[in-house]
């Protein structure tokens, strides 16, 4: 794949793609090309001199120091000094794919002629993503506003080969300048004139890198919660009137439209999920034998509220898609350069640098996706107790009983997975401590955000591909008894797919460690939701 960034119409499937396949080449549009070079020759003709109007961190110092001239004899060794000054990050790096996310970010943000910084510093960063050189970037030590300053300082080292700074490098760790050297894609010394290293370190874009990731992820597990769902409804023989499509448009939420029909279209031809199946008495089902069956008339809220529940994750995902989409294409550091009127440029100073619209759109994604691994964790639970799965076996055990337990303590894991996110939750967009002598007197928190609402969707992944797991277990330890009864076409291939990678536990148990990873990879590679979607086409479509 061959993208090309003008600033303006980079897509998040081609985000995604570029941080998660090193194949992938980028390169800037000639038109950014010509437009970058135009306003820097006007800088180069009009500012470079000790008389300029001062411009904010182009010739002036930063923070409080804004009001410190810088002379342009120092203006290569300030943009020098700003980035060691800015290296303050701590912690675990970030992946690889969000520091390729980030070098690709940047160069768009710059693509757009907002930011001002030479062209060469553009090229450079292409040059890195698409050489696999990834700079190594802590994940503490940001605040959201200023940007991300910490985490991309060490990103601006890499690209002007510092000796300090670190990469990695076809799977080795190693100083920037020994990559640079191994993949000759230039100088290793990259020198740094106005503005360079002032508009790589402004703006929030490693907050936007992990965003990024982190909701497009959830978009695609949701598909798969909604396969899993599906196949609980199967397992616990679900009364599926909860999903006719009148009681959905009588309360029309999109996102609750869409959930029912998707199940609709998964439960489609299903004889497992009728009154006759619900009839046939499984053996550990608690049932007053001296008294007819009665139909159970509605179901509890696990399984008969999930368009409900799901819906606002649908809907709190397309609201989150729209922001990053827009971010995406702006330019968030700061000052911003614009054409002036009848010829020329002009500096102005603002703010597009606050994180604020990422980190609440975060917190909104913790939240939801948090509820998402709760009500899948809630039917975890009813799977392995035959009182709430109506009589399926207890935990789900084979072999001799007693001496094999089954699967509680994988649901008891599931349940851990659900409180960690119950607490990563809690909004850190409201959480704001001034900094820097209080001229950053209000901080988003934007980075924290991501971070936390990233590990949210890993955890949850985890959940949702265990329900499948056990749902799975579920129908195939109530095959003999509801012999006759058939999945529907949508689970039956979710259920293939799940048995071609993970065979059925009916020997006792085994090591269940293997089993969880396997259920994980379901969500991570996508490999169930593909079968389906194979059977019964497209799943995520426009609710309607």
């Amino acid at each position: 794949m061959n993208i090309i960034i003008d600033g303006f119409s980079l897509n998040a499937a081609q985000a995604v793609a570029t941080a998660r396949d090193t194949s992938v080449r980028v390169s800037l549009a000639d038109s950014s090309r010509a437009a970058l070079k135009q306003s820097r020759d006007f800088i180069e003709a009009n500012w470079m001199h000790d008389e300029a109007p001062m411009m904010y961190s182009f010739n002036t110092g930063v923070g409080l120091l804004k009001d410190t001239r810088i002379k342009v004899e120092s203006s290569s060794l300030f943009q020098t000094q700003l980035i060691k000054a800015h290296a303050a990050g701590m912690g675990e790096p970030f992946s690889e794919e969000v520091s390729r996310a980030t070098m690709l970010l940047r160069a768009n943000a710059f693509a757009s002629n907002y930011s001002a910084p030479r062209v060469e510093v553009v090229d450079r960063l292409l040059a890195f993503l698409n050489a696999g050189i990834h700079p190594v970037m802590p994940q503490k030590g940001s605040v959201g506003t200023s940007g991300d300053l910490a985490p991309l300082a060490y990103l601006a080292a890499a690209i002007a080969g510092f000796d300090e700074a670190e990469v990695m490098y076809r799977g080795q760790r190693m100083h920037a300048p020994e990559a640079i050297t191994q993949a000759g894609i230039g100088e290793v010394k990259f020198a740094l004139e106005a503005k360079d290293a002032s508009a790589l370190i402004n703006g929030s874009t490693v907050t936007l890198a992990v965003a990024l990731l982190a909701a497009h992820d959830a978009r695609t597990m949701l598909i798969d919660a909604c396969i899993g769902l599906g196949l609980s409804l199967e397992a616990m023989r679900a009364e599926i009137s909860a999903f006719d499509e009148r009681i959905h448009r009588a309360r029309p939420h999109a996102g609750q439209i869409k959930t029912a029909g998707i199940v609709r279209r998964l439960l489609h031809g299903s004889t497992r999920t009728t009154h006759e199946a619900r009839a046939v008495q499984l053996p550990e089902e608690s049932r007053r034998t001296d008294i007819p069956y009665s139909p159970r008339i509605q179901d509890v809220y696990s399984l008969r509220c999930a368009p409900q529940v799901y819906g606002p994750v649908f809907d709190a995902l397309d609201y989150i898609g729209t922001i990053i989409g827009r971010e995406i294409n702006s330019a968030t550091d700061n000052p911003l350069i614009f054409d002036k009127p009848g010829g020329g440029f002009e500096i102005i100073s603002g703010g597009n640098f606050h994180g604020q619209y990422l980190a609440q759109a975060m917190d909104l994604l913790a939240m939801a996706v948090t509820d998402l691994g709760s009500i899948c964790e809630r039917r975890i639970a009813r799977l392995i107790d035959p009182t709430l799965s109506w009589g399926l076996p207890r935990n789900l055990m084979s072999g001799i009983r007693g001496v094999n337990t089954g699967y509680p303590v994988v649901q008891c894991s599931m349940s851990a997975l659900v409180m960690e996110n119950r607490t990563l939750c809690m909004p850190g967009s409201v959480d704001s401590i001034p900094s820097k002598g209080n001229s950053e007197d209000h901080v988003s928190n934007s980075t924290w955000c991501a971070r936390k609402a990233a590990t949210v969707v890993a955890n949850t992944q985890v959940i949702v591909g265990v329900e499948m797991l056990l749902a799975a277990q579920g129908v195939t330890m109530s095959e003999d008894a509801l012999k006759g009864f058939s999945l529907a076409a949508g689970t039956q291939a979710a259920y293939d797919e799940i048995r071609r990678q993970i065979p059925a536990c009916l020997d006792g148990d085994r090591w269940f460690h293997d089993d969880i990873a396997v259920a994980h990879g379901f969500v991570i590679s996508g490999s169930v939701r593909t079968a389906v979607e194979t059977v019964v086409g497209a799943l995520d479509h426009p609710a309607g």
